[in-house]
């Protein structure tokens, strides 16, 4: 007799995620398992058909030909049975499983913990795991459904939503620059204490003006930091200046422990994007969250 369907969904679900990882360990990250019960898996689905469908060594896994006829067969029956549970979900309008999110560290532990609770509230079914990290970490590799991130798209494999701008403004604690003056001008900048996001492709760069205006300037400072709250804290503190994202800043903006300064010289804004795997399919629940997401940082 053969195993039961959900089962065999199992296994099949497994076999693809080690395929697409050629490592065990990486097929089991993937589907959130141990590295022994994804093998278990893939041998129970071997014995099922009665044909080896992986060849495994110490450093690699890699498809037989008869593993890669079933692979080939394997997806599109993995994502015709996500579609219909979908189907289903969306016919009762209750949305339910597991969301893996990866976000920076200084946007993710405020802002989108904010946007993804009233989301969690309406679909009380979906589980949400927030890996926050200021690297970029490997979706793929990760077994993360969702990122949000800065700036351009660098992995031309991932599809990418843009979810809003944001801008990235200079700022000082009125002690500092009572204490210090305030600079003419951002050239003024290569003389003061500034504080740096090491997180920004270039830290000690800061560009001002835009099109035929920009210029950056060569700044220096005491400080140094991976998070843009950590800058923004220091700031307020009266160490120094930094430019840091407008939403760090905020706080501190309303509260009067920090001022702008050269807002009429500011950059580009950094553009916020929803970036996730290509699929021919996005589960349900996935793309409910990117809508809501999307809804919740567009501009008022």
């Amino acid at each position: 007799m053969g195993a039961p369907a959900m089962d065999k969904l199992d296994c099949m679900r497994t076999f693809a995620a080690v395929a697409a990882q050629s490592s065990f360990t990486g097929g089991a990250r993937q589907m959130g398992i141990s590295t022994k019960l994804a093998s278990k898996y893939v041998a129970r689905l071997e014995e099922q058909l009665g044909a080896q469908l992986l060849n495994r060594t110490t450093r690699k896994v890699t498809l037989t030909d008869t593993g890669r006829a079933y692979l080939e067969r394997c997806l599109p029956l993995l994502d015709q049975f996500d579609e219909l549970e979908d189907v289903v979900q969306l016919r009762q309008q209750e949305l339910a499983g597991p969301v893996r999110i990866t976000a920076p560290t200084g946007l993710g532990s405020r802002e989108l913990v904010e946007a993804l609770h009233p989301f969690q509230q309406a679909h009380p079914k979906v589980t949400v795991e927030l890996v926050l990290s200021d690297r970029h970490l490997p979706i793929l590799e990760e077994g993360v459904d969702l990122a949000v991130r800065f700036g351009a798209l660098k992995d031309s494999t991932l599809v990418a939503r843009k979810l809003c701008s944001m801008r990235r403004v200079v700022v000082a604690s009125p002690e500092y620059l009572a204490a210090h003056g305030e600079p003419a001008g951002p050239e003024a900048l290569a003389a003061r204490n500034c504080l740096l996001l090491t997180s920004a492709p270039q830290p000690e760069a800061w560009a001002f003006g835009r099109g035929s205006g920009a210029r950056t300037i060569t700044v220096g400072g005491s400080f140094r930091a991976n998070s843009p709250r950590a800058v923004a804290h220091m700031a307020a503190h009266g160490l120094g200046i930094a430019r840091c994202p407008h939403y760090t800043a905020l706080p501190f903006l309303r509260d009067g422990r920090l001022q702008v300064l050269f807002e009429k010289q500011e950059t580009d804004p950094v553009t916020l994007y929803a970036v996730y795997p290509p699929s021919r399919h996005l589960t349900a629940r996935i793309r409910a969250l990117i809508d809501h997401l999307a809804a919740f940082f567009a501009p008022a």
